[in-house]
């Protein structure tokens, strides 16, 4: 029984999942995949799981995600399922880049850092009066 660890990572969020023989029990930080709100993360997350059909049922899933927001979190976690059930059956891989490219490799933007002077948005600059 090989366990493999995988790391997916969105915006601030990074998500750590750990890929084993099982039952098909998928967890997100250790609560079960079908308590997980709000219900479009839990449908991001499904994606992968959806789509390798009845590969996952084979495997027990267990991710920890921190940081960033909720759908963020969703992404990591998304990311780092289909990284894992890749390293586990490689055929799914084009299944899964056929699909949609951000199931296996990572949107790498952040959000930008916010300037002085510019009332807490990036490029907002403050209005100024000539007359």
């Amino acid at each position: 029984m090989k366990v493999i660890n995988t790391v997916g990572m969105r915006k601030k969020s990074v998500a750590r999942a750990v890929i084993k023989e099982g039952n098909g029990i998928i967890r997100i930080n250790s609560k079960p995949l079908e308590n997980i709100e709000p219900e479009m993360a839990r449908m991001k997350i499904e994606e992968p799981l959806i789509l390798s059909g009845d590969t996952s049922k084979k495997y027990n899933i267990s991710v920890s995600v921190f940081g960033g927001g909720v759908i963020s979190q969703a992404e990591a976690a998304r990311l780092a399922i289909a990284k894992a059930l890749v390293a586990k059956n490689a055929k799914l891989k084009d299944e899964f880049l056929k699909y949609d490219r951000t199931l296996l490799i990572a949107d790498v933007r952040q959000r930008e850092a916010r300037k002085p002077n510019t009332h807490g948005n990036a490029r907002g600059k403050v209005q100024k009066s000539y007359r």
